[in-house]
């Protein structure tokens, strides 16, 4: 019987290290499910999520304990994977302005006030073409709850664009504009 695992490794960036991991988990009869990695500020960090025989398990934790004497920091949780009991509908979020501190709180703040999912979230900062001022740049996939109000949820996030000065927009999947 295969066991579902969830794993975040952050490290010093260097070339091999996805080469590291992944040979690690072949080792041990693992199958890599999904990942999600990036380059961050001299780092790689990322998160996986990967199947590895339940007589494997322990043997392949040591072996990823190893990796963390060659500057790797991995931790390991069980995947509790639970089916979602709210029914919800899929969106995207974009969100574009100036940088300044604050943003994802006050983005994040108004979603979680109308009870909507982050399901993935992605952000930079980065020159502006002609000015070469810093801007900043969020997507974000969202499951939003079936009974939300998404008059004002759309509402809320408009306002808070404004306040915040910078442009955002919410997609819906097209099945569900008729009930904004």
């Amino acid at each position: 019987m295969n066991t579902p695992i969830v794993m975040t490794i952050i490290g010093e960036d260097k070339p091999g290290l996805v080469d590291s991991i992944s040979e690690v988990v072949a080792e041990h009869g693992g199958n890599w499910l999904g990942s999600r990695m990036a380059h961050l500020g001299g780092h790689f960090a990322g998160i996986l999520r990967l199947e590895i025989p339940e007589e494997a398990r322990d043997a392949l934790l040591s072996s990823l304990r190893e990796l963390e004497s060659r500057g790797m920091t991995v931790v390991v949780r069980a995947d509790e994977t639970k089916p979602v009991s709210v029914p919800s509908r899929a969106a995207r979020l974009e969100v574009v302005g100036h940088d300044r501190p604050g943003i994802v709180r006050h983005i994040s703040r108004a979603l979680a006030s109308h009870s909507v999912n982050v399901e993935e979230l992605t952000t930079e900062c980065y020159s502006a073409p002609m000015s070469g001022e810093v801007l900043f740049r969020a997507n974000a996939f969202l499951q939003i709850p079936k009974a939300c109000n998404l008059k004002r949820l759309r509402g809320d996030l408009e306002n808070l664009a404004e306040e915040l000065m910078v442009d955002l927009s919410l997609e819906e999947p097209v099945e569900d504009l008729a009930e904004a």
